[in-house]
């Protein structure tokens, strides 16, 4: 379904995305962090459709066909390095920094803080090329 969308987005000299093809792709990412301790719980995934009804001021409707679309191309994308290299060289660093807050209220989002969360949150912040210190406030922001 999505194939065409993964081989722009991890071609070796990737162009922007449109807004809605970064939508998906930063969506899909925050799928990925809620699925990562094997327990895409209830609150992870309110938390996801929350995160982004507000980012992208999207009706009901809008936003959960995007989170749809984002969870399938979750399963289809490839490993996390790859595919957030491919978002880095895309996406704007002010969105992918608003991603890695995003991405913590998720993680912290069922109230614990799972250690494989943690790993893959300092993995995808420096592959999305955030500093360590503008992860550090985006997490304190985000309530960890």
């Amino acid at each position: 379904m999505f194939a065409d969308f993964l081989k722009r987005l991890t071609e070796p000299t990737p162009t922007p995305l449109p807004d809605t093809d970064a939508r998906l792709a930063l969506t899909a990412l925050l799928v990925r962090v809620a699925r990562s301790d094997n327990d895409y719980s209830a609150s992870e995934r309110a938390r996801i459709q929350g995160i982004i009804e507000a980012r992208y001021s999207l009706n009901d409707a809008d936003r959960d066909a995007l989170l749809r679309d984002a969870e399938t191309l979750e399963t289809e994308a490839p490993d996390t390095v790859r595919f957030t290299r491919a978002i880095k060289d895309a996406v704007a660093y002010e969105d992918r920094l608003a991603v890695v807050e995003a991405l913590w209220q998720v993680a912290l989002a069922d109230g614990a803080r799972a250690k494989e969360e943690d790993a893959l949150l300092r993995l995808v912040a420096n592959l999305l090329g955030i500093t360590d210190m503008d992860s550090a406030q985006a997490r304190q922001r985000a309530g960890g």
